[in-house]
């Protein structure tokens, strides 16, 4: 059992959840919305934007007219906590939130991050999008990743999907981050996003920065660790190309052989990236590796770029055939899809 802790107006963070997923939202209609908000005991409302302090009602716009039905708001956020601004810190204020809501409501029936693209196309923080969802019938409870720490917020299920779901038109960087769910009666008809496919080495060095950024401080954020293999499609075959660690701190290693010259893209020995026989204590299985360090720590670009120019090299021809193993998408409970890594999986 963890701790309980406050929130911002010093109400305990299970209270607060509970309340908020017992609430009467008006279907989302004006009326209904202000009263959910008076509900809380509050009369104020701060104005939208990432870096209001109080709870925020967000408004259908323009945009996201042909989301919804006849909701006139998308979401009431509540921020319930804050952060020094650096990735280390805002993870551990996530997970401390995670943990005491895991206590409270049960295990999230969907998690994952928004990546860089958040809901309706807003912005999310540079550190890192974690999310936990309780998916629910007409409304969705969720922590996410606030910009000065995590916030609660709930909102009518169907907005949120049909955003989702219209992402899925295959376009490069259509949808970044990842998702997963788990089998339970919470996700009972939930439909989930087609995936897109990078076209290009370019495409897939960005989309593998972005992955490589924030993974370190996502997985400690959730509380998730994942050992993921990449394999690449040379001659008649698909071998191990790659393993990565994807948890606090991120590591990465090839099975490149030496007379590739590993090292002149950027790969060192388990002498120089000690911490990595944490995951591979055989000094040669793999030979080479990266200790890309801990959340907010890692050099994104340069890995990516490490990874891309040694596939290559091995003989890739070109990213379509650079393959996410399966074994990637079972994390605990969850089935989870790597929305923004635009790679096959086998």
């Amino acid at each position: 059992m963890t701790d309980p802790h406050p929130t911002l107006t010093g109400e305990p963070l299970a209270d607060l959840a509970r309340r908020l997923r017992a609430a009467e939202t008006g279907g989302w209609r004006a009326d209904g919305a202000r009263a959910l908000v008076e509900q809380l005991g509050r009369r104020d409302l701060t104005p939208g934007g990432p870096s209001a302090g109080g709870p925020r009602l967000r408004p259908v716009g323009p945009s996201e007219e042909r989301y919804v039905e006849k909701e006139a708001y998308l979401e009431l956020a509540v921020p319930v906590g804050t952060a020094a601004p650096d990735a280390a810190s805002q993870a551990r204020a996530f997970r401390a939130a995670k943990d005491e809501l895991t206590d409270a409501l049960g295990e999230p029936s969907i998690i994952g991050s928004y990546g860089t693209l958040g809901p309706y196309h807003g912005s999310t923080p540079s550190w890192g999008a974690p999310f936990l969802r309780w998916r629910g019938a007409p409304d969705t409870l969720e922590l996410r990743a606030g910009h000065h720490g995590p916030e609660l917020v709930l909102g009518p299920t169907a907005p949120i999907e049909a955003w989702l779901g219209s992402l899925g038109h295959g376009e490069e960087h259509a949808i970044s981050g990842f998702l997963g769910t788990r089998r339970c009666p919470a996700n009972t008809g939930l439909g989930l996003p087609g995936r897109w496919s990078a076209r290009s080495w370019e495409t897939a060095t960005d989309a593998l920065t972005a992955f490589f950024a924030t993974l370190p401080a996502e997985c400690a954020a959730l509380g998730i660790a994942k050992v993921m293999r990449l394999y690449g499609r040379v001659g008649g075959s698909a071998p191990c190309l790659f393993d990565f660690d994807a948890d606090d701190p991120l590591m990465v290693a090839s099975y490149a052989e030496d007379d590739l010259d590993p090292a002149s893209f950027g790969w060192g020995t388990v002498d120089e990236h000690p911490r990595s026989r944490d995951t591979w204590p055989d000094t040669f299985d793999p030979r080479w590796r990266i200790d890309a360090g801990g959340p907010g720590e890692p050099a994104a670009r340069a890995l990516a770029e490490t990874v891309v120019a040694t596939a290559r090299a091995e003989g890739v021809a070109g990213p379509e055939g650079l393959l996410l193993g399966s074994e990637a998408q079972d994390v605990g409970d969850y089935t989870v899809t790597y929305y923004g890594l635009g790679l096959a999986v086998v």
